[in-house]
Formats: structure tokens, sequence, C-alpha cells
């Protein structure tokens, strides 16, 4: 089968980078795939931005939110969706032609992965996995 969306693959790239990339291509009309949410990485201070990403899903009232993800991928999404409109239908028509996933499922196996360039890190000493945010964030799936 032949997937007609871009799949990008999110292993070593820096969240923030991969995420403005994927947010321009499908403002643009592009449907995106991103396979490998969890290998991708957040710069800095470990213990810095665990707490912030702890700080973000500990906000708001637990019945009425605001809610924050905990799985990598939602992570991911999530981040995305900063970076769009979402107050205008044009946001939320573009948040609808982004698929988010952990690890790379079997019908896109074959498929080609684009790796963005300009999204690595290239100092990698200090660095934290979305695997590894998720985990201290209480998430199930590993």
């Amino acid at each position: 089968m032949r997937w007609m969306a871009t799949v990008i693959d999110a292993d070593g790239n820096v969240l923030g980078r991969l995420c403005t990339s994927v947010a321009k291509k499908i403002l643009n009309g592009e449907e995106v795939v991103v396979v490998n949410a969890e290998k991708a990485i957040v710069t800095g201070n470990k213990e810095d931005i665990l707490a912030q990403y702890k700080q973000k899903k500990d906000r708001g009232k637990v019945i009425h939110g605001p809610f924050y993800p905990r799985r990598a991928d939602l992570i991911l999404k999530r981040t995305v969706r900063g970076m769009l409109p979402w107050d205008r239908p044009k946001g939320r028509d573009a948040y609808r032609l982004l698929k988010v996933y952990v690890g790379v499922p079997k019908e896109l196996e074959a498929a080609e992965k684009v790796k963005l360039m300009g999204a690595t890190n290239l100092s990698r000493d200090r660095y934290v996995t979305l695997s590894e945010v998720s985990e201290h964030l209480g998430s199930k799936v590993r």
C-alpha cells in the first residue's frame, strides 16, 4: 500500500523544531504522519524539563481541566496544536491532517520516511526523550 501522506521520523529530532515544521506543512494542507514520537528529544536540564511538564499536567482542577496528555504521541500532537491558530477553523482543520504514532505501524514500515535536517540536535549532551517525559508523567504505554 502506498501512503499518500508525508511520513516524518521523529527519532533524534528536537521537539520544538520538529513541531514547527509539521505545523507549517499541515497549515499548507499536507497530510503528515509522525512516527517514533517517543524518540523525539527535548533539550535542556533533565530535572527542569521534567518539572515543567509535571507542572503543565498538574495545572487546573482534576474535573474541569485544562488536561495535558501523558503519552509521548499525544504530547507531540499537543505541542503541534499549540503552534496552530486553534481558535479558528483553519487551525482545527489543519490539526485533523496530523497523525502521530509511537513506534512505526505495520502499514507504514515500507513507506519512505523523511528525516528533517534542521530539527536534529547537534550537541547531544543535555536532553530528555519524550518517552522519559511520558514515563515521568505516569504513562502506561511503553
